[in-house]
């Protein structure tokens, strides 16, 4: 129960980071949540293996934290990644249908 707790934490995260931080426009509405949900499952399943106990508030605080740092960092990157992608195709598609 408390995997599903986090995972949803991690989606939340996400939706605030997509709603937050600049460039959205430049990739999908599920993509960050989805992001903040699986990096907040992997870290929560691992610290689990690492004998931390799923009652105690350390597993939610590295979790979280961990998952936040995560989608602060990929939000601003993917955005950038894909504004430049699609920059670059536009000029190639451009300069294409112009030598034609």
């Amino acid at each position: 129960m408390e995997l599903l707790f986090i995972t949803l934490g991690g989606a939340i995260l996400g939706l605030i980071a997509r709603y937050s931080l600049a460039h959205r426009e430049n990739h999908g509405v599920a993509l960050v949540p989805a992001i903040g949900a699986a990096v907040a499952a992997v870290v929560w399943v691992g610290l689990t293996w690492a004998g931390l106990p799923w009652d105690g508030g350390w597993i939610w605080v590295i979790s979280l934290v961990v998952t936040a740092a995560v989608v602060g960092i990929a939000d601003p990157m993917i955005g950038i990644y894909r504004e430049r992608a699609d920059i670059a195709r536009f000029v190639a598609l451009r300069s294409s249908t112009a030598a034609n």
